[in-house]
């Protein structure tokens, strides 16, 4: 299903600016959560090690103290250890700072009736053992983050221990303090967000032309219905002279002149691209229009105008048709003509012939009225008479009509064979093709008989097993031997310039339904044109 289609049952879609909106906002947000909730335990974790590094500071510095190793290796100086301790633990906020000797007896505590008694826990093992630890555990006071560091003598012997406490409490609360700072950085964040989204609708705006998705993908199927549907071929290039839109007319045109490879792959060829006059429009910016071109064989008639935008010249466009096709709607055209001056020159010949026998009435001139209606009507017989028996299609009736008509007002004699029949036929195009070939055959042949008096056209019909075979044979100065293999070239003729192109529309037209169009003539004697096509009739002739 098109995407056209699915808007339309779906109803009308969202702006383009809300539906990228919307996007990127839910894709900001999810990644903010996402980010937010591993900031916010890495960020626990930093504040808890943070404060956990700051005890082990101040245990290390206690450790390292005079008052402390003193009291520790002197009974008499140990009564100095408590008040240090305590003004320690004020100062920093600690929960509890107790120093033992490596009996686990207490010299200080913040409750001195605790002082002399032993350290509650067995976490102060590994720190008589030497070592630096850290312990979550519930002593005298409350649960607590509990610091263990040894102290040693000048001889680097352990002589006691230094045990700081800090509240659980106030770990939670230093780490939801610095917590907070998350929620700002995520409102700057979507703030950046909302500003980067309304940047990127407005560029997507601009680049689609203020278009919203839905409608161009509506435009463009409509241009591919045009491109499919339009007689003329067309291409595009871009600026490097690189195929960029091909309809399939163009490639019908071309495909029996131009290797199908070069049309339906990326690069034109130098050659024909000259041809189309797209690369001169390219580089000059200006338009060439209704010209003829010769591509290899086939006259092509062109327009070729610069795409520009903002003053730059980004490709280049040419629309063609095949001339020949415009020369047959052309030959149509002066078919129906010649058949509607023919039939208004029968009727004033008709109204002339009716004012004669009226005035004959009058004159009651009976016998010479008799012979003038009879004269009239063999007249009617040998020339309209026998063109209708000969000729069932009422169009080719009417264009030899017309051919009659003129050859009479050139003092030529054109006449249709007594044994020719031609069936009216099935297919349109064949009447088209018939008319193509024969209408530019008899205007050669009473074009090389000129002004010249007592010649005759004569044309014949035969129909056979759906085959036609047209004879069009006249007496006049016919060709000269070494001319007939030319006669068919498109612009070759013996009359001048600029012309050359009726016969090579004959064997074109003729060529494209599977026919064969051939030449007999003898110089001073005769010319004969043999025109074979398939011909089905539309009604069976027995």
């Amino acid at each position: 299903m098109s995407y056209v289609k699915h808007l339309l049952r779906s109803g009308k879609p969202l702006r383009l600016s809300t539906s990228v909106t919307l996007m990127v906002c839910a894709t900001l947000t999810s990644v903010l959560l996402v980010v937010y909730t591993l900031f916010f335990i890495q960020l626990g974790k930093v504040a808890h090690d943070s404060l956990e590094e700051k005890v082990f500071a101040i245990a290390r510095t206690l450790a390292d103290s005079p008052p402390i190793i003193g009291g520790l290796q002197d009974p008499e100086r140990a009564a100095a250890i408590q008040p240090y301790a305590e003004r320690v633990r004020q100062s920093n906020n600690l929960l509890f700072v107790v120093v033992t000797d490596m009996h686990g007896i207490r010299y200080s505590h913040p409750e001195p009736a605790l002082i002399g008694k032993h350290f509650i826990g067995d976490d102060l093992q590994p720190a008589l053992e030497g070592k630096e630890y850290h312990a979550v555990n519930h002593g005298a006071l409350a649960e607590a983050l509990r610091i263990f560091t040894p102290v040693y003598n000048d001889r680097h012997q352990p002589i006691g221990v230094i045990a700081l406490g800090i509240s659980l409490d106030r770990v939670h609360a230093v780490v939801n303090e610095n917590r907070w700072s998350i929620p700002w950085t995520l409102l700057f964040g979507i703030l950046v967000g909302a500003l980067g989204i309304w940047c990127l609708v407005s560029v997507v705006k601009r680049i689609m032309l203020g278009f919203e998705p839905y409608e161009i993908a509506a435009l463009f199927e409509q241009r591919n219905a045009m491109l499919h549907s339009i007689k003329e071929g067309v291409i595009a290039v871009d600026a490097q002279a690189r195929i960029t839109l091909i309809n399939p007319e163009a490639k019908r045109l071309f495909k029996k002149s131009a290797p199908i490879e070069i049309l339906l792959g990326g690069n034109t060829d130098e050659t024909w691209a000259l041809l189309l006059n797209l690369n001169t429009v390219l580089k000059t910016g200006l338009a060439r229009r209704d010209e003829e071109i010769n591509f290899n064989g086939c006259l092509l008639l062109t327009n070729t105008v610069p795409i520009v935008v903002g003053k730059q010249i980004i490709g280049a466009v040419a629309t063609f048709r095949d001339k020949t096709e415009i020369s047959q709607l052309l030959q149509r055209l002066s078919g129906i003509s010649n058949y509607a001056d023919a039939l208004r020159t029968q009727s004033h010949e008709f109204k002339n012939k009716l004012h004669v026998i009226l005035g004959m009435l009058h004159m009651k001139n009976y016998p010479q009225l008799e012979n003038y209606i009879l004269k009239t009507a063999n007249t009617y017989q040998t020339e309209i008479g026998s063109l209708l028996r000969t000729i069932k299609s009422p169009v080719m009736a009417g264009f030899m009509l017309g051919k009659i008509n003129r050859a009479r007002d050139l003092n030529i004699r054109l006449s249709i064979n007594d044994d020719s029949l031609l069936p009216d036929a099935q297919d349109e195009q064949t009447t088209v093709t018939l008319i193509t070939a024969l209408g530019n055959v008899i205007e050669n042949a009473m074009e090389a008989i000129g002004n010249e008096e007592n010649h005759e056209i004569i044309v014949s019909f035969h129909h056979q097993d759906e085959q036609l075979h047209c004879v069009v044979s006249d007496d006049g100065p016919g060709i000269p031997a070494s001319l007939i293999p030319h006669i068919f070239e498109q612009g070759f003729s013996t009359k001048g310039e600029n012309r050359g192109l009726g016969l090579s529309l004959v064997k074109q037209s003729v060529d494209a339904v599977g026919g064969t169009v051939e030449l007999e003539s003898e110089p001073g004697v005769f010319t004969q044109f043999f025109i074979q096509l398939p011909y089905k009739s539309a009604v069976s002739i027995l």
